[in-house]
């Protein structure tokens, strides 16, 4: 009967597709948009090298890093998505044997390689986002058991290192400390967009024994925590534009927080309903604020250079 429900289950290699579709390229966007701000954010105008260095960012942040990580969790995930999503690329067959352990080593070793290409401070940044990507899913750390420490390894992958990983390819070293600084209340922010994402598997979780926050504390505290621990990082960064000299850009971040807030009194009424609502809307306007921030940073580190 498996035979028939998957007949490319006796395939020896995947597909190029099947490699594309087990990479989650939509998962890309926030790592990606991250390093863009980043960018953005060191006040560098882009010229010559810069572009190909920029190109091969994106590619680190987003296939190479973010992939690697959704390949690994995959990967680790086989026994748990055989029962619950069969269709996927492992336990459907399409991903057949080991190939996905060695695809998520192989993209590891290029993100490597890439990193190194692009200057210590993104190796470095590239080794720690590596090191999370398997140690979210890989025993025996499985961070992903405990939503505390999983939510907060997710908001520094996808939010603070590629941020740093952009800033550091256009200052070609260590980026201002300012820049480190809103990078690290963006990715501390990034923790309450995570843990909303964990309300659409409450039961589940609960039933694998996954100790994710909405599982610790219920649906209607997670949801209150998560909306202050999205909020507060934002008035951080706001009186830090303040005090830095950046007005309008203070104004912008928060008018977008302002539109946050009321926002999430919605979701606050009913938390396991609302949170994907809010994720499509709350967390566009929080991204935009990341990069109306580095818009800010930018005009500020690149007037004084």
């Amino acid at each position: 009967m498996s035979g028939a429900a998957h007949p490319q289950s006796a395939r020896t290699r995947p597909r190029l597709a099947t490699v594309f579709e087990i990479m989650h390229p939509i998962t890309w966007f926030a790592p990606m948009w991250a390093f863009a701000c980043g960018v953005i954010s060191a006040g560098v105008a882009p010229e010559g090298i810069h572009w190909l260095m920029i190109a091969a960012g994106v590619l680190l942040a987003g296939p190479l890093v973010c992939g690697t990580s959704q390949i690994v969790n995959d990967w680790y995930d086989r026994h748990v998505d055989a029962l619950n999503e069969p269709d996927r690329p492992i336990p459907s067959g399409r991903m057949p044997g080991q190939w996905g352990l060695y695809l998520g080593i192989a993209t590891t070793g290029l993100a490597l390689l890439v990193a190194a290409a692009l200057g210590p401070v993104v190796f470095l940044a590239a080794c720690v986002g590596l090191f999370l990507a398997w140690a979210y899913s890989a025993p025996p750390l499985r961070l992903k058991r405990n939503g505390w420490i999983s939510n907060a390894a997710v908001g520094l992958s996808y939010e603070g290192l590629p941020w740093v990983t952009g800033a550091a390819i256009m200052a070609t070293g260590l980026p201002d400390w300012r820049i480190l600084i809103v990078a690290l209340l963006y990715s501390i922010g990034a923790h309450g967009i995570m843990t909303l994402n964990d309300f659409k598997a409450i039961d589940g979780d609960r039933q694998m024994g996954l100790k994710t926050v909405p599982v610790h504390l219920g649906a209607q505290n997670a949801a209150r925590l998560a909306c202050v621990v999205m909020a507060l990082p934002q008035v951080a960064v706001i009186s830090l534009l303040l005090a830095w000299d950046q007005p309008w850009h203070a104004l912008i971040v928060g008018g977008l927080l302002a539109a946050q807030l009321l926002l999430m009194v919605r979701l606050l009424r009913d938390p396991k309903a609302y949170a994907p609502w809010y994720n499509a809307t709350g967390t566009t306007l929080y991204v935009l604020g990341m990069l109306a921030s580095a818009f800010a940073l930018g005009g500020m580190l690149g007037g004084s250079a």
